[in-house]
């Protein structure tokens, strides 16, 4: 099997509908790609369904794949719109919370944190549906709460209230997290 030298010899590969193009792209980039459709659906067996589903949208609409931006951040927004998808399908129970309280809910101290990557994303895993998704696009896709409020049909203010209210449960999840850590560390 050929391997391509270059993304731009993957893509190309792709467009052609060749196969080894196609598998070297998932081999390279589904790792990531996995972790990110296990950040919106907890269980393993559904993350990989949407990476799946995700990685045959990619070679489905190769065409438009503009080349602007990064090969791997246009394959990344595909996984996060399936996810979503796979969301709205499994009737994903949206929370509205009461607007008043964000206020003060917002002005919590973010925990310093010793805990690992695998420890956060338990914290994270932890968080109900609507607060976890409104985490992920916020924090870590970088979505603003306007872009969150038009993907998943919820007004800004449920978006921003979601997001203090995410940021309140995984403060708490992390202390948790972190005494349990810091028990284990000091009982030799």
């Amino acid at each position: 099997m050929s391997r391509f030298s270059s993304e731009k010899a993957l893509i190309k590969g792709c467009r052609k509908g060749k196969r080894q193009a196609q598998q070297q792209v998932y081999e390279q980039y589904s790792p990531k790609m996995f972790a990110v459709c296990l950040r919106y659906v907890r269980h393993q067996f559904d993350a990989e369904e949407v990476m799946t589903n995700g990685f045959l949208k990619v070679f489905n609409k190769i065409d438009q794949f503009k080349e602007e931006g990064s090969f791997e951040g246009w394959i990344r927004r595909i996984m996060v719109n399936e996810a979503l998808n796979h969301l709205r399908k499994n009737k994903m129970q949206q929370s509205e919370v009461d607007i008043e309280n964000t206020k003060e809910v917002a002005e919590y101290a973010e925990a310093e944190s010793n805990l690992n990557a695998e420890d956060l994303m338990k914290c994270v895993n932890q968080l109900p549906d609507g607060y976890r998704t409104v985490f992920n696009l916020y924090a870590i896709e970088g979505y603003s709460h306007k872009e969150i409020a038009e993907k998943l049909g919820i007004s800004t203010n449920t978006s921003k209230s979601q997001l203090s209210r995410a940021r309140v449960l995984l403060q708490k999840y992390v202390s948790e997290q972190e005494k349990k850590t810091f028990s284990l560390d000091h009982h030799d």
